[in-house]
This record gives C-alpha cells, sequence and structure tokens, in this order.
C-alpha cells in the first residue's frame, strides 16, 4: 500500500517518479461533483469547472491562462463526474512549478466575474443540446435516470437548460467554498519530477485554509425487484436506435470488482469478446457493442450498450439477454478467462506508459478509499479470480428482476419500447 503525504494544512499528495520520460502531470482532484449538488445548484459542478478557465486576479483572461500553459507546448484540461472533479496539466518535466503555480490560481483565486459567467451560461446551454443531439453520448445519461430514479445520481452532470439559466453566481461560489478545501481534495503528481517541488506545493496549495467539513450527498439505496424492467427513453426518428442495459452492481473497492472487470471484459471488452462475436460477426446487428462498470462509493453500474437498427430491436435484445443469461448459467472456460486476464493486464500497462494515467491511478484511489494500492496488488488480484467468481458474480449482477433499458429511437411511449424487449426473469 502506498501512503500519502500530506501539506501543512493537511491536503494529501502523491509523487510518482517515472524512469524514461521528460514530461510530467499534476492533477488535482476535488471529491465533488453533480451528486452533490442540491437542485438550485443542479449543474453547478460543471459550472464551477468551466469557470477555472475564465480568468483569476493574477492571470484577468482566458488569454492569460492558456499563455502560460501554450508556451511551453503543454496540455491543460478539466472534467467532472457524478463524484469528483479534476484539472490536469502534463509538461514538460523541468516545466513542472508553472503548472502547480498556474493550477492553484486557477482553482483558488478564479474571479467569477459576473460578465464571463452569462457569457459561459450559453456554451454550456450549447453543449447540453449537444450532448442531447447526440445519441451516443446521451443514451448512458438516460440509463441513469432509470437506475437511479429519485437520486441525486440520476441527474445529469451538467445540468438542464432551465437550471443553467437560474443558477446565481452566489450560490455558485457558495457551493465551491464548500467543497473546494483541503480534506476534499488530492494532489498527485507523476513522470520526471524536479526538485524543490514538495515546497513549491506548500507554498502553494499548502496555504489553502482548511474549513469544515462539507455536506455528504444522499446515498442510493437498494435497487428493488420487479417484473419489467425500468425505462428510460428520448424519442427520435432513427434509423440506428441507442440501447443500453444496466444492471446494479457493488460500489467501488468492493472485492468483487476484479470479478466484474474480467466479467465486462469476457461479454463486450474486446472484438474478440462474447457479445461481439455473437451480435455483429455473427448476425451483423450492430456495429458498436461494449459492456463496462461505473463504480461510486455506495453502488456500481454493469452496462451493456449497442448501435442497432431499429428494424431489428426484437433480434438483438434478445441474442445480447441471452448471452448474459448463458453466462449466468454456465460460466467462463478456464481459457477464457485466462486470456481475459491477459487481455485486462496488457490494455493497463499501455495505459499507464502515461504520465497522466499514473496520476490518475494514484489520486483517485486516494480520493475515494484513503489508500493506495500499487498497479502489481491490482494486477495480483485480477489474476487471482477464478471460474468460480466469475459465475457468482454473474449471477448476483446480471438479476433481470433489477434491470433497466435506456434507449433513444422512435419510441413515443414505454410501452412501444417494452414490447422490443425480451419477456425475462430471474
Amino acid at each position: 500500500m502506498i501512503k500519502a503525504k500530506r501539506l501543512a494544512n493537511g491536503m494529501r499528495y502523491h509523487l510518482v517518479p517515472v524512469s524514461g520520460t521528460g514530461a510530467a502531470t499534476i492533477l488535482v482532484l476535488a471529491k465533488v461533483g453533480s451528486r452533490y449538488e442540491p437542485l438550485k445548484v443542479w449543474g453547478g459542478s460543471h459550472f464551477i469547472e468551466h469557470l477555472m478557465f475564465k480568468g483569476t486576479t493574477r492571470r484577468p483572461n482566458t488569454i492569460d491562462i492558456s499563455k502560460t500553459i501554450d508556451r511551453y507546448g503543454a496540455e491543460f484540461n478539466a472534467f467532472t463526474s457524478k463524484d469528483h472533479t479534476g484539472y490536469y496539466v502534463k509538461i514538460a518535466g523541468d516545466k513542472l512549478p508553472v503548472a502547480v503555480d498556474l493550477l492553484h490560481d486557477m482553482i483558488f483565486h478564479s474571479k467569477y466575474d459576473p460578465k464571463e459567467i452569462n457569457r459561459e451560461r450559453g456554451v454550456i446551454i450549447e453543449e447540453i443540446k449537444m450532448y442531447e443531439e447526440n445519441p451516443i453520448m446521451h443514451v448512458e445519461d438516460i440509463l441513469e435516470e432509470a437506475m437511479f430514479d429519485g437520486n441525486s445520481l440520476g441527474r445529469t452532470i451538467i445540468g438542464t437548460v432551465e437550471t443553467i439559466k437560474k443558477i446565481r453566481r452566489s450560490d455558485l461560489i457558495a457551493y465551491r467554498d464548500a467543497y473546494y478545501k483541503p480534506s476534499e481534495m488530492v494532489v498527485a503528481i507523476a513522470g520526471k519530477i524536479p526538485k524543490g517541488i514538495v515546497g513549491l506545493l506548500e507554498k502553494s496549495f499548502g496555504k489553502v485554509r482548511a474549513g469544515e467539513e462539507p455536506e455528504r450527498y444522499l446515498p442510493f439505496g437498494e435497487t428493488p425487484r420487479q417484473s419489467l424492467p425500468r425505462i428510460a427513453r428520448q424519442y427520435k426518428d432513427l434509423k440506428q436506435i441507442q440501447l443500453a442495459f444496466g444492471f446494479p452492481a457493488p460500489p467501488r473497492g468492493h472485492k468483487d470488482i476484479p470479478a466484474l472487470q474480467l466479467l465486462a471484459s469476457i461479454l463486450g471488452g474486446s472484438m474478440s469478446s462474447r457479445l461481439f462475436i455473437e451480435v455483429r460477426e455473427r448476425r451483423g446487428l450492430c456495429y458498436m457493442l461494449r459492456s463496462s462498470i461505473d463504480l461510486f462509493d455506495d453502488v456500481g453500474m454493469f452496462i451493456v450498450r449497442a448501435g442497432l437498427d431499429a428494424q431489428r430491436l426484437d433480434e438483438a435484445a434478445l441474442v445480447i439477454a441471452n448471452e448474459l443469461k448463458k453466462i449466468k448459467k454456465h460460466g467462463v472456460s478456464v481459457r477464457e478467462l485466462r486470456e481475459a486476464k491477459d487481455h485486462l493486464e496488457g490494455a493497463a500497462k499501455l495505459k499507464m506508459e502515461d504520465s497522466s494515467s499514473q496520476a490518475e491511478f494514484i489520486a483517485s484511489q486516494e480520493l475515494f478509499l484513503n489508500k493506495v494500492d500499487s498497479f502489481d496488488y491490482k494486477i495480483a488480484k485480477i489474476r487471482q479470480v477464478t471460474a468460480k467468481d466469475i459465475l457468482r458474480v454473474a449471477n448476483e449482477t446480471l438479476d433481470f428482476e433489477k434491470w433497466s433499458v435506456a434507449a433513444i429511437g422512435p419510441y413515443k411511449t414505454d410501452e412501444a419500447l417494452r414490447k422490443h424487449l425480451p419477456k425475462l426473469h430471474s
């Protein structure tokens, strides 16, 4: 286990030297996202992320910020999720002090100029339209609405046109101040790390006032059983529909996550996976198909997604469902499991060659689990999974009395969609 170090104010940080690279990445994660938001600030986490790039007291506008980074050919960006927000810069290692200074300045000294806020409302509203009008990007949002109905997890990260129009500057700043504090943040630096970087962290991030513990979100409860799937849909007169099946899964940190990762890989994680071969290669029912898992502190999601010909939805949905039932009944072979382990390990090793992936690997564990397991430990856990483990987690997770279905296509009512779905029961 890799232990975090702490700055004077308690903010956790990790330094991850990586040999053989001249680059370094600094990633700052804040434990706040859309599920933390009260309705009056729905979309606020994402709005705040945008405003961090609009000017600080020392760098008054967007151009001043971008020039700081562009001068050195660096990359910088940010992202917002349901439960965390991240800011990063990837830069030549000897220029890392520039990145540390810039991110500290943006995160803690942005101006939130009222003119910029109003201008950015329009930008975000166009971003909302982009997602809503792009079925591939939007279908998972709809699936979450069905799976987490009644909980903030079911709300979109970006908010709605109405909430973005109404959100107030004072509420945004109060929300930011409640969560952007040392106890809720982690800094990770990976790559070629110059000397003196800890001192610079102390002079910048280490000077942030600690403050009180913020309020937490309402946890998601147990998914009730029901004979019919939960339905969420968006009507669009399309020839190709986007379809997603969702099942409740264990939360992040659960002992069965390695087995779930392998299950997702075997079913739809590659071009040689079961669903890809059965649905696309043998029947030509789709172009895109994948299975994956999303994890939160209190619940997870096992997701199967596909882009399908609307005229053949009945056949495709039945084939997908039958493959899920088949793995629940018969499990996987020793060879299939071994190849899935090789696939996950190989993909992970390729990803970890990048300093930004190294920083994210460390920072996300620290933020959510308050501990960091090494890469080798994670791979060893995957290697320890047995065929019996896969069979067990498949039966526990792929429960057709708890499934949800989302679709974007020519379905004006839930019943119009439901009649194309197989009638299943665990």
